[in-house]
This record gives structure tokens, C-alpha cells and sequence, in this order.
């Protein structure tokens, strides 16, 4: 008996290689500005549930952003520390954060895709490492 695999469809917002990489979900929306230190990767704000944790070449799950035109640059300064997330999912797409990506890549920096997918996924990915092909589509693999 052969176990089947589940493959999720998300939408393409950015695109970026192909990544397998373990998901990070987040329980709460986050600022990229003051919420993530771009010299470390790891989540700042003290009120956010994930403190302390290294977004850094994981497939970071975003339920929400908390709005600042800065957004952008931090996530642009993340990837050319080399230390932005391997593959960024929002459950809606946010222009001003998904601005970072396309500057870096005109920069001619590798940057990670930018997806699309509704949050009600996210639980599934929780402990878990995932797979994206270039075209969206996010196997789940055990951890």
C-alpha cells in the first residue's frame, strides 16, 4: 500500500525557486518593522507569541501583517544578510512587504517566492517541513 501525499495550490504572488524547508506558523499577525531584527532573523517584538524565533531560511506562514511602509525594507535587508525565510506564505497578499522581494531580485539577489494561500491551511503545516515547486504547489512532509 502506497501512503498518497497531499498538494496544496497556493497562488504565486512572487515567484522563486523551487524550496523544501521546515514551515514556520505563526499564531499572530507580525511588523516587520520593530518585529523582526534584520541582523538576526528572530521575531523582536516582546508581545508577539513567537519572540525569539529565528525566521531565518524557514517557510514562514503569515496570518497577518501589521502595516508599515518599512516592511519592504526590512525584508529586503533580511535577504541580503542572507537571512530572510526560504519561502514566504500570506493568507492575502501584502504589496508593501512583497515590495522587498521584488527590490532585492532587481538588486540581483536570489529571493525566496511569495505565495498565497488561505490561513485555514496553516495548522496543517505546524511541525512539519514543506516542499514548494516553482508553480506553487506545497507537498507536506513530516518533520
Amino acid at each position: 500500500m502506497t501512503a498518497t501525499k497531499t498538494v496544496l495550490q497556493a497562488d504565486v504572488l512572487v515567484p522563486g525557486s523551487a524550496v523544501r524547508a521546515e514551515a514556520l506558523v505563526l499564531t499572530a499577525p507580525i511588523s516587520f518593522w520593530g518585529g523582526v531584527n534584520p541582523q538576526t532573523g528572530l521575531i523582536a517584538d516582546v508581545r508577539h507569541p513567537q519572540h525569539g524565533v529565528s525566521i531565518s531560511g524557514r517557510i514562514l506562514c503569515l496570518p497577518g501583517t501589521i502595516g508599515s511602509s518599512s516592511a519592504a525594507a526590512v525584508l529586503l535587508e533580511l535577504v541580503y544578510a542572507g537571512l530572510a525565510p526560504a519561502a514566504i506564505i500570506l493568507n492575502e497578499p501584502d504589496a508593501i512587504l512583497l515590495l522587498g522581494l521584488i527590490v532585492a531580485r532587481e538588486m540581483g539577489h536570489a529571493v525566496p517566492p511569495g505565495l498565497c494561500l488561505d490561513k485555514e491551511e496553516f495548522p496543517r503545516f505546524a511541525s512539519r517541513v514543506l516542499s514548494i515547486n516553482a508553480d506553487g504547489g506545497i507537498l507536506i512532509e513530516a518533520l
